[in-house]
């Protein structure tokens, strides 16, 4: 069985390219045209491949790398061995990144899992659906009566779009995802499995039992936001759930109802929000972090994995534990339990 290529390299480039792309200098001597084919990881890169370290884990890969050309940052610099090219970067994962983009173009987003343009035998588009030109609808996808995309977008095998959807431009829709109450800006990326729209936890809750509330809010999605798979966003009750341009959610992640996430925030798996609360701009969660309802997590505060937050958090905070509190108390606390638990039975307390 032969071996496939699934990301087969776009284009070639040579050293000068790189270079250029990245806005560095070569050293003085290096030939600007010697060719790139490939990127690989420091330990397995050859003498045509790129390779970046930005990570003192990795000085022992760097120090024996085969790599041809090397994105370094300059605290590392003297450490690339003699035979590979070291390009000194202030952020050479950010030049790695621009660099595999155009070899791999393909790789950006996922594309049609059928390999084919517009709408495929076995899909089923309502008559009253309107698609752009340049719409791809693969097999056994549904879009619903009244739903709306726009042109560029990729409609993967299996995925269904409710009825009255608006998904924007250049948008990649998942296999087997979901989309219902839900509008959609451009380039947004949802991965497999991701459900959108469903009905939010509401409950009006009684010691006869628990009256459902009709959901009736929608999912809001703006421009360059990209869901990872098995993602599950709930659409809001009387108000919208919103997802900020340009944020960034891992998979396995659970987004209550009527929630509304800033933009440029950064979600890492398994993270579960409940119904309510607030993210402001450029908040980070760490995976696995539980947040109560109806709290505010200010701009650019960083809450650490596996955190439980109930109350609210300031901006620019980090935070930490369960339940969660400013890193430094989290990292006293924390230390004064050890002391505590290693001097235990031996008559004295810490001091």
């Amino acid at each position: 069985m032969a071996e496939p290529q699934f990301f087969p390299v776009a284009t070639s480039l040579d050293f000068g390219e790189v270079a250029s792309m990245s806005g560095l200098s070569l050293p003085e001597g290096v030939d600007a045209a010697r060719p790139i084919t490939g990127v690989a990881a420091l330990e397995a890169a050859g003498s045509s491949d790129l390779a970046y370290m930005d990570n003192p884990k990795y000085t022992e890969a760097l120090a024996v790398t085969g790599a041809g050309l090397c994105l370094v940052s300059a605290r590392f610099a003297a450490r690339v061995p003699v035979g590979t090219t070291a390009l000194v970067s202030p952020a050479p994962y950010h030049a790695f990144a621009q660099v595999l983009a155009r070899l791999f173009p393909a790789a950006l987003k996922p594309g049609s899992m059928f390999g084919a343009q517009g709408v495929a035998p076995g899909a089923f588009v309502h008559a009253t659906a309107r698609l752009e030109a340049g719409v791809t609808v693969d097999p056994g996808a549904v879009v619903g009566p009244g739903a709306e995309i726009g042109a560029g977008t990729v409609i993967s095998a299996h995925a269904v779009i409710g009825p009255q959807v608006r998904i924007g431009r250049d948008c990649s829709i998942g296999p087997g995802s979901t989309l219902q109450s839900t509008l959609i800006g451009n380039r947004v990326i949802i991965h497999p499995g991701v459900r959108i729209g469903q009905d939010g936890f509401g409950f009006a809750m009684s010691p006869k039992g628990h009256m459902k509330v009709p959901q009736i809010g929608r999912v809001i999605i703006q421009d360059d936001v990209e869901i990872g798979a098995n993602t599950c966003i709930d659409r809001g009750a009387s108000r919208d759930t919103v997802i900020g341009e340009g944020t960034k959610i891992d998979n396995l992640v659970q987004i209550g109802h009527n929630v509304v996430i800033g933009r440029h925030c950064v979600i890492v798996a398994q993270v579960g929000i409940a119904g309510s609360t607030t993210l402001e701009d450029f908040v980070v969660l760490g995976g696995q972090v539980g947040l109560a309802g109806h709290l505010t997590v200010g701009m650019g505060a960083q809450v650490a994995a596996q955190s439980g937050v109930a109350g609210d958090v300031p901006r620019g905070a980090r935070y930490g534990g369960s339940p969660a509190q400013p890193a430094l108390s989290w990292a006293r606390e924390s230390a004064l339990l050890k002391s505590l638990v290693a001097n235990r039975g031996k008559g004295r307390t810490p001091s």
